[in-house]
């Protein structure tokens, strides 16, 4: 069934062939497994509307279940759960499925982007092992397995897995993607450069989540080195230049444009442009991990969207679904709030905000390297706020990692003059220079 393979590959490989799974389910009398599958990729549009786009499908698999096998029966189950917001019954149906199935592949797909989603990273690695204790060489199982222990900050395993997965598939985006981790953790700017450099002209056919995160993984490195010419052609070219309408290549567009800001470069009339596709999201509170994101670019953008979007959020932080209540009401709200007080030039009233926030994210969502940004938005608002001693602990433990870094070593130069610090700041000014761009 060449939808089905298109789809099962796709979602494995991260390629856009994936899509073709809705042209096939418009077929009359399609089979079970294509409206499944179809019901499961409206699911992953991660819009308001998502779960009324699957319910047909689901309700048309359903008129073949008296013949449907028995994981194809399970999946149904898994639809209709995630369907209705379950998201623990959705998790635990789809690990049964992979316990009995562990070469399933997009069934492993997923169940990590539920545990993903809900920072269970341990649980992202336990899944994996359950593949690999079936077939260490599946395809693509390499990627699966270090991006899992990259999360969990097991960084040898992870850089290990992850070339071990290239060994068997050179090309898998999601193995190189593990490495990007590793690289931008460890502060290893140079390999980070030359590694995705070299393997850019292969990111073709790719969804458009996976090309346009790779790239932006690119634009950090190059944002290191104080390139911020490179980096804004990489957002104008490759970043902002796919599915606008789509989630994750929203929320990427807004993390990369707020780091070039919090670097200490202008991005002209990027946020206006941005800003008409956020303003649709003023009502959505799909995820927490995006929401506050749309939250911060509508308020950067001058946008009044911004605050239906903090009356969801409250309402999402009291009366949102059990499994993630309690993200929206620590995490979410006070984090939502701190960002649109800092875009709107509040920097003492997003400090505590923020400072409450910032120690709460591990289960946002998104990994460690995206909710990184907030810990930078963190520390624009103890710097704005007059909180200088703290700003400057964390910037030098930053430094630690990342010694070359030209934006941390200007703020760290601004901050030292600004704690009488004049050495300190020739010192830091002096690292600053070393990288600058022509």
């Amino acid at each position: 069934m060449p939808a089905v393979n298109d789809f099962v590959g796709g979602m494995i490989a991260y390629e856009a062939r994936a899509l073709t799974i809705l042209d096939a389910a418009t077929v009359p009398d399609a089979p079970a497994l294509v409206h499944f599958y179809a019901g499961f990729l409206n699911l992953l549009a991660e819009a308001p509307g998502a779960a009324d786009a699957a319910r047909p499908h689901l309700v048309a698999a359903r008129l073949f279940l008296a013949t449907a096998n028995d994981r194809e029966t399970r999946l149904a189950d898994a639809l209709a759960a995630w369907i209705d917001d379950d998201i623990d019954a959705t998790v635990a149906i789809l690990s049964a499925i992979l316990a009995d199935y562990p070469r399933d592949l997009a069934t492993l797909k997923l169940l990590h982007y539920h545990q993903f989603n809900h920072g269970d990273f341990p649980g992202m690695l336990r899944a994996a092992q359950v593949s690999a204790a079936a077939d260490p060489d599946l395809p693509y199982l390499g990627g699966c397995l270090a991006f899992a222990y990259e999360q969990l900050h097991l960084l040898d395993d992870a850089a290990a897995t992850a070339r071990a997965g290239l060994a068997i598939v050179p090309t898998d985006p999601w193995a190189q993607h593990a490495l990007a981790h590793v690289w931008l953790t460890r502060g290893q700017v140079a390999e980070g450069l030359a590694a995705l450099t070299g393997w850019s002209p292969g990111w073709q056919g790719l969804n458009s989540f996976m090309v346009t995160h790779l790239w932006w993984h690119l634009a950090l490195f190059h944002l290191s080195r104080g390139d911020v010419v490179r980096v804004l052609e990489i957002y104008d070219t490759h970043v902002w230049a796919h599915a606008r309408d789509y989630s994750q290549d929203q929320v990427g567009a807004v993390s990369l444009l707020a780091r070039v800001e919090l670097a200490g470069y202008a991005v002209g009339e990027r946020w206006a442009e941005l800003a008409p596709y956020l303003a649709l999201r003023a009502g959505d509170v799909v995820q927490p991990f995006l929401s506050v994101q749309y939250a911060y670019g509508l308020a950067r953008a001058g946008r009044a969207e911004a605050d239906p979007l903090l009356s969801a959020i409250a309402d999402a932080a009291e009366h949102g679904p059990l499994h993630s209540r309690a993200t929206w009401r620590d995490a979410a709200w006070p984090l939502a709030r701190g960002l649109v007080a800092l875009a709107r030039g509040h920097a003492a009233a997003a400090l505590p905000l923020l400072s409450d926030a910032v120690p709460r994210l591990s289960r946002l969502g998104g990994s460690h390297a995206q909710r990184d940004l907030f810990a930078q938005f963190l520390l624009e608002a103890q710097i704005k706020g007059g909180a200088w001693v703290e700003a400057q602990q964390s910037l030098e433990l930053r430094r630690a990692v990342d010694p070359d870094n030209v934006p941390l070593n200007r703020a760290l130069a601004d901050l030292y003059r600004r704690l009488g610090l004049p050495q300190l700041a020739e010192q830091a000014q002096a690292r600053a220079g070393g990288w600058a761009a022509a």
